[in-house]
């Protein structure tokens, strides 16, 4: 018994070994992506309700200038390894540092647009580069 106990250590860690290297380079960033959501304290996007207050974090994986009813609108697609949410500046046209790949931690008050879900006009973090 005492020594299978230490060879479940072993497998475990050879098991994620293997699963590694059979994850696609998609599958790993999203894991990384969910655990950086757990350390930083904020909410699974795939949690998220509608008109609930949130703070999430994630990587931009597009930024878009559309205007909306003739208003400028900046607007940025956020990915947290779980789920993917629509980040939305009124009345902008550029934020410095707002591109994609970049980390956010962002939070506000949630709301659905079609169907997906949409922060507007959020307070937002840029996590440093070197953490990337």
């Amino acid at each position: 018994m005492k020594g299978a106990t230490r060879d479940e250590p072993a497998h475990g860690r050879f098991r994620r070994f293997l699963e590694r290297l059979s994850s696609s380079e998609e599958d790993l960033r999203s894991a990384e992506l969910r655990e950086d959501t757990a350390t930083t304290g904020c909410t699974r996007i795939s949690e998220c309700a509608d008109r609930q207050f949130v703070r999430v974090t994630g990587t931009l994986r597009t930024v878009t200038l559309r205007p909306r009813a003739g208003v400028p609108t900046l607007e940025a697609e956020l990915f947290d390894g779980s789920a993917a949410l629509d980040v939305v500046w009124l009345g902008r046209r550029a934020i410095a540092g707002i591109e994609p790949g970049r980390k956010v931690i962002a939070w506000g008050r949630l709301a659905m647009n079609r169907g997906r879900p949409v922060l507007f006009n959020p307070k937002y973090e840029l996590r440093p580069l070197g953490q990337e």
